[in-house]
């Protein structure tokens, strides 16, 4: 029942955490906005600014969980040959969303702004659900075949070496 190429406790949790934080207050405030903010042609909730806060605070956690995930998680699991194509499509979404985080945040007219962010929100939806599918697949493919020893820093099957007596 393992996962072939697991995440140390401390990366699984803070992914989980962050983009589960990222998720909620990104609704949240699309929530709010649409019902009874600004959105609506009203004045600004008073909940909007601090749920834009939380969403980027939860934006830097999750661009440093994504960073260590980068460093090791994704080159084993490349030269494994597991779940590629998923893990390509959340690299994609997740660069989606930094790009069009960017935009609302910094470059976007307000034109462009609501389209964008409705952008923002389905993709970034989409990146929760397919890093749930991503990590239920590594659990199934660890069900149907067994675990090869692999060397935890290489990615490569670990070898037996033998030493001669002398």
């Amino acid at each position: 029942m393992a996962a072939l190429n697991p995440l140390p406790r401390w990366q699984r949790r803070g992914i989980h955490v962050s983009v589960i934080a990222l998720l909620a207050s990104g609704l949240a405030w699309l929530a709010v906005h649409y019902t009874v903010g600004a959105g609506t042609g009203e004045l600004p909730h008073w909940s909007e600014p601090w749920l834009m806060k939380l969403h980027g605070a939860a934006t830097m956690a999750s661009l440093f969980f994504f960073g260590c995930v980068m460093a090791a998680h994704v080159p084993r699991g490349w030269r494994m040959g597991r779940q590629r194509r998923t893990g390509l499509v959340l690299w994609t979404l997740a660069a989606l969303l930094v790009l069009s985080g960017y935009a609302l945040y910094y470059v976007a007219s307000e034109a462009w702004r609501p389209s964008i962010g409705i952008a923002h929100a389905a993709v970034g939806s989409m990146l929760a659900l397919l890093l749930l599918w991503h990590r239920r697949g590594s659990q199934r493919s660890g069900l149907s075949h067994p675990p090869a020893k692999v060397h935890p820093h290489h990615g490569q099957r670990a070898r037996h070496h033998h030493v001669g007596r002398g």
